[in-house]
């Protein structure tokens, strides 16, 4: 799908990937749909990205992603004011840094709304369209993660490995139908997740920095893989060697590494 004149919508818009892609895009599509709990970050982004683009139209909506109150008011007013997107950027994400049984239950919850139930109705909701009219993109933000059982990310995860799998199969169910749907898997990235995921009294881990990769680089390739209809991104050469390892050693393997990793929570 070429994104030139494009109408996007990006959810957990306020911050790191989801601010960045709304950046990139901001030159070439038609309109943009901010879509994050912080609505001050929103109209700052807003404000920029009009600056960049004045012939740019962007619409902010503070919306929780773990209401689905409020996703069904955002699907909502998207019909009431014909605004047809076609492409459709799923980023939002909420993590949780710990061991399960000491998890607190309501962020488990929260979790699997934002990272599952908000991305499925989203995604259900504006595909119809898209269909319709045999033009559309669908980025699912994933993660590494979602490729093997991780000891004290267990929930965040699987969800990833939902969102992945999901966006496996949607494509092979819209190979014919003038869709793209890719899942961007990234490794490390400097962001504000790390953060957000650690637990009161906790450290925010991320990795060494030899696989880190920029939030630009990240976005730039998400884009491009859209672009020339690519199913999966890793961006950064050591995270693609890595996965690749991850995905042919025998789970007996991984279970053995996993529990040298449990020890250390």
């Amino acid at each position: 799908m070429n994104l030139d004149g494009c109408n996007a919508l990006i959810t957990g818009a306020s911050a790191g990937i989801g601010r960045e892609l709304a950046r990139q895009l901001a030159g070439r599509a038609v309109a943009i749909v901010l879509v994050a709990r912080r609505r001050e970050r929103l109209e700052q982004l807003r404000d920029e990205l009009r600056n960049r683009n004045a012939q740019l139209l962007v619409h902010t909506h503070a919306v929780d992603l773990c209401d689905k109150l409020q996703i069904d008011e955002l699907i909502g007013w998207l019909s009431e004011n014909e605004i047809d997107i076609d492409f459709l950027i799923n980023n939002a994400g909420l993590g949780d840094m710990g061991l399960f049984a000491a998890s607190d239950p309501r962020r488990n919850e929260q979790i699997l709304s934002v990272n599952v139930v908000a991305l499925t109705t989203l995604t259900r909701a504006l595909l119809p369209q898209m269909i319709s009219r045999k033009r559309g993109a669908i980025l699912n933000v994933s993660s590494s993660a979602g490729f093997l059982p991780i000891p004290g990310f267990a929930v965040y995860a699987a969800t990833k490995a939902y969102m992945t799998s999901f966006s496996e199969a949607l494509r092979m169910e819209l190979r014919d139908a003038g869709v793209t749907v890719s899942a961007l898997c990234p490794g490390p990235v400097d962001t504000e997740f790390q953060e957000v995921a650690k637990r009161p009294g906790g450290q925010p881990e991320s990795g060494p920095e030899f696989v880190h990769v920029s939030v630009e680089r990240v976005v730039r390739d998400a884009l491009a893989a859209i672009e020339v209809d690519r199913p999966l991104v890793i961006p950064g050469f050591v995270m693609k060697l890595g996965m690749f390892l991850v995905r042919i050693t025998p789970m007996s393997i991984l279970r053995l590494a996993s529990q040298l990793l449990t020890k250390r929570l």
